[in-house]
């Protein structure tokens, strides 16, 4: 107030404005904090959303200075490649039967192996009840290294295929009976039978470079009554089959025998009567070209016998 009245005193002739301006710094302090001399008034916050990305995106990121997106280290998810394996576990003293009610299906090839074990099976076809056209007895010393594949004609459907695990409880074995991929005999072994009278049999010797043969047995429309026998050293039966067919020309026989090793003999005996012939035919049907007949220096002699004895 002082200070009003004397530059009141001092200068008369200023404005009325003039004084009012300075009644007004001097009472309000805080206005020289605003240089306009009038405070603005900012507007209050607001919170803005942020669109969310779709699940299993990736969303940009920005930062100061940098630009990018989140990218995941997680491997992504690969579904696994389906192996499809159809092969039954069949224990010792079980029976599996696979039934096809298709009257297209006219042969299936059945193949039973192990892990090294002994393999001894009875194999039917069921063609209607109390009809059992083809039966066969399957013996094999060592499942893995000589598993059992053959193939079975199914005329005139429905049939059933029923194996039946005969040996102990300690022996199973891996049966798989397939329809859509079934072995043919080849135009050598169509071309080569031979008439085996009932009762005779015939031998096949094969050279060691031979890691596996076709035997096709069939007959004129007569019963088919046969053993198949794969020798390895005298009488030294690597294995075995009994086979019977009720018609050798419509169910003719046909199968694959490995033979690794040397000094290999399939021999092929007629059960039947001398009334019921059969043709059989026998040929290689893998062969090892890696493998010579020539003698090697310091090599072992084996004789009759797997490789490696």
């Amino acid at each position: 107030t002082a200070t009003i009245s004397h530059l009141n005193s001092d200068s008369p002739s200023q404005p009325p404005d003039t004084m009012m301006h300075l009644s007004l710094l001097v009472s309000c302090p805080a206005l020289l904090l605003s240089p306009a001399g009038s405070a603005v008034r900012l507007s209050s916050p607001m919170m803005q959303l942020r669109e969310q990305a779709p699940i299993g995106t990736t969303a940009p990121v920005s930062t100061p200075g940098y630009s990018g997106q989140v990218v995941s280290t997680k491997p992504p998810y690969s579904k696994p490649t389906d192996v499809t394996d159809t092969s039954i576990l069949v224990q010792g003293g079980s029976l599996r039967t696979w039934s096809y009610r298709s009257p297209s299906v006219e042969q299936v090839q059945v193949e039973l192996n192990t892990e090294g074990r002994p393999l001894d099976a009875d194999i039917e076809l069921w063609h209607g009840p109390d009809n059992t056209p083809v039966k066969m007895r399957v013996y094999v010393e060592n499942g893995e290294m000589r598993p059992f594949s053959a193939v079975i004609a199914t005329p005139r459907g429905p049939n059933t295929v029923a194996i039946r695990n005969i040996g102990q409880l300690e022996f199973p074995f891996a049966a798989n009976v397939a329809s859509d991929k079934v072995d043919n005999p080849s135009a050598a072994c169509l071309s080569k039978s031979q008439t085996i009278q009932g009762g005779a049999l015939r031998t096949y010797p094969f050279e060691s470079s031979v890691d596996s043969v076709q035997v096709l047995i069939k007959t004129d429309g007569r019963p088919l009554n046969s053993r198949i026998e794969l020798l390895q050293g005298p009488n030294n039966n690597k294995q075995v089959i009994e086979l019977y067919t009720e018609d050798g020309l419509n169910r003719p026989f046909f199968c694959f025998l490995e033979t690794p090793g040397s000094g290999n003999v399939i021999r092929v005996v007629n059960t039947a009567p001398v009334e019921f012939p059969m043709a059989a035919a026998v040929v290689p049907h893998l062969i090892n070209t890696e493998m010579t007949s020539d003698a090697v220096l310091g090599g072992d002699v084996v004789i009759g016998g797997d490789i490696g004895w």
